[in-house]
C-alpha cells in the first residue's frame, strides 16, 4: 500500500522498510502493520491536534512534567502552539509509559521508536501470527473470566509498583494474545505519586475489570480489588508478590480535616513561591 505522509519520516531513516496494510483507526491515532529491521511491527500515527479534543485531559495531566515554563505557560492556553504542546507531552506520556511498564515486566507491547508523533512498536499476535483481539471481541467460559481477572489484577499492582495507574482500563484496550492479556493504549497513564487523582483512577480501572470478567463469573462483582490495592501502595508494603483477597475494610478512624488542610495550603503556598523563583 501507499506509504501515508507521516509514516515517510521512518521510512526515510530505514527505520521502517515497507507499510504492509492498516490495521485500525481510532479517534486518537491510526494503527499500520510495518514491516521493520525485518520484523512484523505496528506503527500508532497520532491524529492532528485538531480533529482531537482535551477536554478530559485535564485530570490526567496533572504531575506531568513539562520542559520549561515556557511550555507551562502555553499549554494553560487555548491558542495553536498551547495546543500542540500539550498534545506532544499526550504522546510523550504514552511514549515513556511504555518503556517504563515494559521494563518492569509489565505485559504491554514492546516500543521501538518514536520519530515525528509515529509510536513504533510491537505487533500483539495470536497463536496463529495474526493481530490478536480486543478482550471485548472474546466470549469467555467462568474459568477463562476468572484467570484473565486475576492476571491483569497482578499487571495493575505491577504497574503501580513501577509508579503508574492506566487511567482507562477496560475491555477495550486489552489484546489477547496466545498468552494471556496485553494492555494498550496509555496515552492518558498517570503518575501515581504526583497526580492527585491517582487513587480514584485506580480503583475505577479495576472496577472495570470487575464489571467486564462479572458478566462471566458473578462473583467477581463483590470484589474491592483497587481499594485494597490502593491500601497496601500507601502504606508502602506493595510488591509485585503481594497477596489480595477481594475484600477491603474501610477505616473508621476519623481524619483530621484540619492537619490536612494545612497540608495542603502549606504545599501551595510552597508551589508558588517556587514558581516565582524559576521566573526571576
Amino acid at each position: 500500500m501507499k506509504t501515508p505522509k507521516s509514516i515517510e519520516p521512518l521510512v526515510r531513516d530505514g527505520l521502517v522498510d515497507e507499510v504492509l496494510r492498516p490495521l485500525k483507526s481510532g479517534k486518537e491515532a491510526a494503527v499500520y502493520v510495518v514491516l521493520s529491521e525485518g520484523e512484523i511491527r505496528c506503527a500508532k500515527v497520532y491524529k492532528d491536534v485538531n480533529k482531537r479534543g482535551f477536554h478530559k485531559q485535564a485530570l490526567y495531566q496533572e504531575g506531568r512534567k513539562v520542559r520549561n515554563t515556557r511550555q507551562a505557560r502555553a499549554m494553560e492556553k487555548s491558542s495553536r502552539f498551547g495546543r500542540q504542546q500539550q498534545e506532544e507531552v499526550w504522546q510523550n506520556a504514552e511514549v515513556d509509559a511504555l518503556y517504563r511498564l515494559a521494563a518492569a515486566g509489565v505485559r504491554v507491547p514492546q516500543p521501538y521508536n518514536f520519530v515525528e508523533g509515529v509510536l513504533l512498536m510491537e505487533l500483539v499476535t495470536d497463536e496463529h501470527g495474526h493481530a490478536a483481539p480486543r478482550l471485548n471481541d472474546l466470549e469467555l467460559s467462568r474459568e477463562q473470566a476468572l484467570e484473565y481477572h486475576g492476571l491483569l489484577i497482578k499487571e495493575v499492582v505491577r504497574m503501580l509498583c513501577a509508579g503508574l495507574v492506566h487511567g482507562d482500563l477496560s475491555e477495550y484496550n486489552i489484546l489477547v494474545d496466545a498468552t494471556g492479556p496485553v494492555i494498550i493504549d496509555l496515552p492518558q497513564a498517570v503518575d501515581a505519586a504526583a497526580n492527585n487523582n491517582a487513587a480514584r483512577m485506580l480503583e475505577r480501572d479495576v472496577n472495570n475489570l470487575a464489571d467486564y470478567f462479572g458478566r462471566f463469573a458473578p462473583e467477581l462483582l463483590a470484589t474491592e480489588y483497587g481499594k485494597e490495592i490502593w491500601k497496601f501502595y500507601e502504606s508502602g508494603d506493595l510488591t509485585p508478590d503481594v497477596v489480595l483477597t477481594g475484600r477491603f475494610k474501610g477505616s473508621t478512624k476519623r481524619a483530621d480535616v484540619g492537619s490536612i488542610m494545612r497540608e495542603i495550603n502549606d504545599a501551595r503556598d510552597e508551589a508558588i513561591r517556587r514558581r516565582y523563583e524559576h521566573e526571576d
